[in-house]
């Protein structure tokens, strides 16, 4: 059975590769992962506990995706795992993707900053030069 990767961000983009992925691999094993990126905080960090205060924020918000994406594979028939980890967000896709015998990744081109990125969103380049796993990518 092929083991498919969707990261999630609460992106339009990611939820677009989510729906491209069932729709590629209708009898794949999925697994759904949420990257929490540590450096996105320190912008906030202020005040003692700050920083604790946003990781838990930054968890229950993955979270939230993380169940919209497992709601949406469950109501055409497909069972999802679901995972958070800390870490840059390429560095944590590539590295589960390797680790956990991932067959395909599938992403979304942009996610909620990639506004900024004309081609491609920074993460899905990072992906797509550092794997040795296949990618899809989807705008």
């Amino acid at each position: 059975m092929t083991h498919v990767l969707v990261p999630l961000d609460g992106s339009e983009g990611a939820e677009a590769a989510l729906s491209y992925a069932l729709d590629l691999f209708p009898d794949a094993r999925f697994t759904l992962l949420a990257a929490i990126d540590p450096s996105a905080g320190f912008a906030d960090v202020g005040a003692p506990g700050t920083s604790e205060v946003w990781y838990r924020n930054a968890r229950e918000e993955a979270a939230e995706h993380l169940g919209q994406g497992r709601t949406n594979a469950e109501a055409r028939g497909v069972d999802v795992s679901t995972v958070v980890e800390a870490g840059r967000p390429a560095r944590v896709i590539v590295d589960y993707a390797e680790d956990y015998g991932v067959d395909h990744v599938v992403l979304g081109s942009h996610s909620r900053e990639g506004v900024s990125r004309l081609i491609l969103g920074s993460v899905a380049e990072a992906v797509v030069r550092r794997s040795s796993v296949p990618i899809t990518v989807v705008r």
